[in-house]
């Protein structure tokens, strides 16, 4: 039995949806001719402008559910076909509150196989991220699917978000060996692009360079800005998303990231230039009690095998991803201003 869910006349849903990833997946399948598209979330974190370009379309369904409470979950993916699961509590919440972020990064996604599982849904998609390789100084060259977990020197909320990743896999992992539930998980790289949040600490920090630079203030950079970060563009994840429906791939973890990896001098020269110039860079240390996630050196997250596994690669390159950030940051603040 094939493991391929085509995207056209089949029904998706992602919980967790009303979200960056989740709304730019949500417009490629309803694009791509999905039956229906339902956004599942509990809207903890607003959400709703996310997903509020989307709402005229007959074929969207928002649903608003927890993923710690398996009956709503039940109720919100019965008669799906594919569930994207996208709900997670990230390094910056799990700082402030790791209880509840342990809840939702584990029991909630418990709780979606489970849904899954007993509603029959085809295939399982889990947004993993390459936190499951760790953080800190130990982390160089290239990243593949099977770099060991490293943790030392990182602080404690980056451990335990990349801890509860790992853990979120290996439940796939095993209601796929116990039930046949078919499943691909996709390391998501530090995603970008319209609609931006402000809730993951490294693509936060394109924000706070580019309103410094606005501003006319010097953007920060700490260190010597040699630190490697490695970002991918929104709408390339949305097709990631639905490359691993469709295509025939099951039981395997694949890494999503962009074109090339950005130092942070790079980064904040590259926003600095789309800005139009600005002040030149200052150069800091550490902010003591401050969650900032590094590498302590050069590192490439390396997409090889998700072109052999699902058949993607990334297309949108860093300068052409920032130009479409920015110019959306200042649509919204125009209209907000209007």
């Amino acid at each position: 039995m094939s493991a391929s869910l085509p995207i056209k006349g089949h029904v998706f849903t992602i919980v967790g949806g009303a979200s960056l990833v989740g709304s730019a997946t949500a417009e490629h399948l309803l694009a791509e001719g999905a039956a229906e598209v339902r956004v599942v979330d509990n809207f903890a974190f607003a959400g709703e402008g996310a997903i509020a370009h989307l709402l005229g379309n007959p074929r969207l369904k928002v649903v608003r559910a927890d993923v710690m409470r398996l009956p709503e979950l039940l109720a919100a993916t019965k008669g799906s076909d594919g569930v994207l699961h996208l709900a997670a509590l990230m390094t910056l919440n799990m700082d402030r509150d790791a209880w509840t972020g342990l809840d939702v990064n584990i029991r909630g996604v418990q709780n979606g196989l489970e849904a899954a599982r007993v509603n029959g849904v085809k295939k399982f998609v889990f947004a993993s991220s390459n936190a499951v390789y760790g953080y800190g100084p130990g982390i160089k060259g290239e990243l593949v699917e099977g770099t060991p977990f490293h943790s030392a020197g990182a602080p404690p909320a980056a451990i335990l978000y990349g801890a509860t990743k790992i853990i979120g896999e290996q439940l796939c992992r095993d209601y796929y060996r116990k039930h046949g539930l078919d499943y691909v998980v996709l390391r998501y790289s530090t995603v970008y692009g319209e609609r931006q949040h402000y809730r993951a600490a490294n693509a936060l920090y394109i924000i706070e360079t580019y309103d410094a630079v606005r501003a006319g203030r010097p953007p920060k950079v700490f260190g010597d800005g040699s630190e490697t970060k490695h970002f991918v563009y929104v709408g390339d994840l949305a097709r990631a998303n639905a490359a691993a429906f469709s295509s025939g791939a099951t039981d395997v973890a694949v890494n999503t990231s962009g074109p090339e990896p950005i130092s942070t001098l790079e980064l904040v020269r590259l926003v600095t230039d789309i800005a139009g110039g600005g002040p030149e860079p200052e150069f800091e240390g550490e902010t003591p009690g401050k969650v900032r996630l590094t590498s302590g050196g050069a590192f490439e997250i390396v997409h090889k095998e998700a072109g052999r596994a699902i058949g993607w690669e990334p297309k949108v390159g860093m300068r052409e991803g920032l130009t479409r950030l920015i110019q959306w940051l200042e649509a919204e603040r125009a209209k907000n201003a209007a």
